[in-house]
């Protein structure tokens, strides 16, 4: 009897470890609690409302496993967008949604996507992003420590300021317009006439408000959803001067702690929240009532739409500058999304 029950015990015992093993199988010792995603802008703005997506699916597909918690504004880094990237390779920030345009002090191949006049419509860009360039880029972001996984969008650059309509080069004389941290934006209206300044998104608002800046340039997705005709952007111009694609991306270390087949979960949830990303960001935009340009004329904003020939206007103007900086870029690089664009199904 006493062997019997020792037998029992004994059973009862290696149930209990492997029942134990099993619930430790399914979350691994070396996974975070939470993993942290670096974004610029909030679930108000398509760029947030990405990274809302890829959280949910990447928990939603892993049961739970991996827990992401979304850092808007940049907050990870004191709210210094060209710092973010530096802070992903250093393990400061797990994963992030990032701009190619605030990343490309680090990785100059990245400057590829603000060439002025680069990219003419939104099949130009994904002919880049999806074809040969992309991958090229890919390849160079993994050579610096992070896994890229997908492309997202925060769209084509608008131009709108307080003092009037712009038109042609010559209009934007003497105007203040704040700019990205990036050199080439200030080589970009320098040519063009301008008086660039630049400051952050945080900074920018209150400037627009004041008077301190005339001007901005961005997405049409943020100048609605920031109300941008509330501080005194009432001039409108759509020229698509350059675009600004986003990618999805993961620390190095963090990666290589998940085992293969989450990885495999965590890449195809990027895929599909980048499609479903562009997507929203261009809704309402590729239609060819083109719905939010009308939105903003109902607010009293005068809205200029660029001919072909008023575009290539502003773009015979700003060649120095492409050229320029297709030496930074990479000469083969550059060609290649020449090509891509060139042979683009429109």
């Amino acid at each position: 009897m006493k062997r019997r029950n020792l037998f029992a015990a004994a059973a009862t015992a290696l149930a209990t470890v492997l029942s134990l093993g099993s619930a430790h199988a399914q979350v691994p010792a070396n996974y975070k609690p939470e993993y942290k995603m670096s974004l610029v802008l909030g679930t108000a703005f398509p760029w947030g409302k990405g990274g809302e997506i890829w959280a949910d699916l990447v928990k939603q597909r892993t049961s739970g496993r991996i827990n992401i918690k979304l850092y808007p504004g940049v907050s990870l880094v004191q709210g210094d967008q060209t710092r973010e990237l530096t802070a992903i390779r250093q393990g400061v920030i797990d994963m992030a949604i990032g701009s190619t345009i605030n990343w490309s002090p680090q990785v100059k191949e990245l400057n590829l996507f603000s060439l002025p006049f680069l990219m003419p419509d939104y099949a130009a860009i994904d002919a880049i992003t999806q074809g040969e360039p992309g991958k090229d880029i890919f390849k160079t972001l993994e050579k610096g420590g992070v896994v890229p996984l997908a492309w997202g969008e925060n769209g084509f650059r608008e131009l709108s300021n307080s003092k009037r309509d712009i038109r042609k080069p010559e209009d934007l004389k003497g105007l203040k317009l704040r700019v990205v941290g990036s050199p080439l934006f200030i080589d970009t209206f320098t040519a063009l006439g301008a008086n660039p300044t630049q400051m952050s998104w945080a900074d920018a608002q209150p400037a627009l408000a004041s008077g301190a800046v005339d001007g901005q340039e961005n997405p049409l997705s943020i100048y609605t959803a920031a109300k941008l005709h509330t501080v005194a952007q009432k001039h409108l111009t759509v020229w698509g001067y350059m675009a600004d694609p986003l990618i999805f991306v993961v620390n190095r270390d963090v990666w290589e702690s998940w085992t293969p087949a989450d990885r495999d979960i965590v890449r195809q949830a990027a895929v599909d929240a980048g499609k479903q990303q562009i997507e929203i960001a261009r809704k309402g935009l590729t239609e060819a009532e083109a719905p939010v340009l009308k939105d903003i004329a109902a607010n009293g904003v005068s809205v200029v739409k660029l001919s072909a020939a008023e575009r290539e206007a502003f773009a015979k103007a700003t060649r120095p500058v492409y050229d320029k900086w297709k030496k930074t870029v990479g000469e083969p690089l550059v060609a290649k999304a020449e090509a891509a664009v060139a042979a683009r199904k429109k």
